[in-house]
């Protein structure tokens, strides 16, 4: 294998080199002309210094500060966590300098381009037609698993499941006095024919049940925090109407969850059923009405139909989770390269993770293009990483063991990756959480690194379509907006095959460019906005976590 294919510098200020492949203890490998001898093992995602670090000397990765050297590094030697601590410039809003004029990749392939999805009242389009049945507080849970064992089988939308494990075969060898050894050997996996059109409802996609753990007995701010992200989701053009159980005495009221819809959205005509059942006889009677109603409201859904829309009604989310030492080299790059051309469509882009845009501050201060923004998201960044700090967890502890483990050593590192996600265009707002996304361009939202809490922010604040790098492998899905799962490399493609639907593998071996993998990857998204499954849709992975504001990374 060539230089060319073993390593690789990002940045031309960049004092380490990546390594693309496993390289070997003593191993001598040339960039630019100069030679490195290797003074540990390196493996591929790692990185190596390309100069003698003295203590306290910085260390750039992506032409940011990234660390420093917690003791002296040989020329060669690998970075970790034992010789390198996380560091970052400071930023500030007063320093913002968005001078330059942004141009806009050729979207010349693109602007005829259309998806089929479902247009709503106030001129927003979903890529699905989803009914919400929704708990306002955690004592109605059981309520809402009542209402799901009462609906999915009946109106057809369990049928969808496509595994199913043949515990019975299981049970019959048993009783037959199968061995410990017989049972491990036993294929209980048997494949299912997928049934996505329901045969009831063929317009709807899904009928989805949010049950969380808040609403009352905790910080009122978290309650109120829940009942705006909830308003978001019944506002999600992705969501037809919704069926809302409350008890009546908690903090999250309906009537905030009714005033916070009325302001997203003062025209909304999607049908929204409250029900109190402090208000109703008996809990047989509120999940009967619950039953009722929630028929009346499919049957008004299943009477909207999929019709073309231009690109630029996408709204897409930009997250990472289970992030290696590639995904600031080819999955994020290449989202950034679809943010990019989303935006000169005229659609919008929503870049989240705060804490993992430690580092890359002051670059997208700079790109905002008020001060008004930039002080904005400068005050979240600043008063998020106290309160993190506060409780013993700043910003610095954001990396996974896993995150470490594939080449992350420091939330620095990881960020300036992360970052990458948001492309180049200009900054046209900023977002704490659950506010609503009302602008084309890209937006930035405040949400925690935690993949499903980020995830569940996103699709509160309007996302149609939400694009979600891995380098190390996720399940992670979401009710009400499909997540397309993007590969940093093709190990894992192969090895992961029923929850990845996008590689960009082929960035890292040489065959492909950062922008023939963007283009690839808007026309796959193209295809989920117009009702093609992504593999997180199929395994019906819906996850949902309210975030408790402060009290996550």
């Amino acid at each position: 294998m060539s230089n060319k294919n073993k390593i690789l510098k990002i940045h031309p200020k960049d004092n380490v080199l990546v390594a693309l492949t496993d390289l070997a203890k003593g191993e001598k490998v040339t960039y630019n002309s100069k030679e490195f001898t290797l003074q540990d093992a390196v493996a591929a995602k790692h990185k190596f210094t390309t100069e003698k670090l003295s203590k306290g000397d910085a260390v750039y990765m992506y032409g940011v500060l990234v660390g420093r050297a917690k003791k002296d590094i040989k020329e060669g030697g690998l970075i970790s966590t034992t010789n390198l601590e996380h560091d970052t410039d400071k930023y500030s809003a007063e320093d913002s300098e968005n001078k330059e004029v942004w141009s806009a990749p050729d979207i010349s392939k693109f602007v005829n381009k259309t998806f089929n999805g479902y247009h709503r009242a106030d001129g927003k389009v979903g890529t699905e037609n989803n009914w919400l049945i929704i708990p306002l507080v955690f004592c109605q849970n059981r309520n809402v698993e009542v209402l799901k064992q009462a609906l999915v089988e009946k109106l057809g939308f369990g049928k969808q499941q496509h595994l199913k494990l043949d515990v019975d075969t299981l049970i019959n060898d048993y009783k037959n006095g199968a061995s410990e050894e017989d049972i491990l050997k036993k294929d209980i996996l048997k494949e299912e024919r997928h049934q996505y059109k329901n045969p009831l409802f063929p317009n709807v996609d899904g009928i989805h049940f949010l049950t969380h753990e808040g609403g009352c007995g905790g910080a009122t701010s978290d309650s109120i925090a829940l009942c705006h992200l909830l308003a978001g989701y019944i506002n999600n053009p992705n969501v037809a109407g919704a069926t809302v159980l409350s008890l009546g005495c908690q903090h999250a009221q309906a009537s905030i969850l009714e005033n916070a819809l009325a302001k997203m959205s003062p025209n909304n005509k999607k049908p929204v059923f409250v029900l109190e059942q402090q208000q109703i006889q008996s809990e047989q009677e509120l999940l009967a009405e619950a039953v009722k109603k929630t028929f009346i409201g499919l049957m008004q859904a299943n009477k909207i139909e999929r019709k073309p829309a231009p690109l630029s009604k996408l709204v897409i989310g930009l997250e990472c989770g289970g992030s290696d030492g590639f995904s600031g080299i080819s999955a994020n790059p290449t989202l950034g390269y679809v943010s990019d051309l989303i935006v000169g469509l005229g659609g919008a882009t929503v870049l989240s993770e705060f804490p993992e845009l430690n580092g890359v501050e002051q670059e997208l201060i700079n790109r905002c293009t008020s001060k008004e923004k930039a002080k904005k998201f400068s005050q979240i960044m600043s008063t998020y990483n106290a309160k993190a700090d506060a409780l013993g967890a700043g910003f610095y502890a954001n990396p996974s063991p896993g995150n470490v483990k594939d080449g992350l050593i420091t939330d620095a590192i990881k960020s300036a990756g992360a970052a990458k996600k948001g492309g180049t265009s200009p900054v046209e707002d900023v977002l704490d959480y659950t506010e609503q996304v009302t602008k084309p361009g890209l937006n930035l939202l405040c949400t925690p690194g935690n993949d499903v809490e980020s995830t569940t922010g996103l699709a509160g604040s309007g996302c149609n379509v939400i694009l979600f790098t891995t380098g190390l492998g996720t399940p992670t899905g979401n009710p009400i907006t499909p997540v397309v799962k993007v590969s940093t490399n093709s190990a894992l493609y192969k090895k992961m095959p029923d929850i990845i639907d996008f590689n960009t593998g082929a960035i890292i071996e040489g065959k492909a460019s950062i922008e023939q993998m963007g283009e690839a990857l808007l026309d796959f998204v193209i295809e989920v906005a117009s009702g093609k499954l992504t593999k997180a849709k199929q395994l019906r992975q819906d996850d949902f976590i309210p975030w408790k504001r402060g009290m996550s990374l």
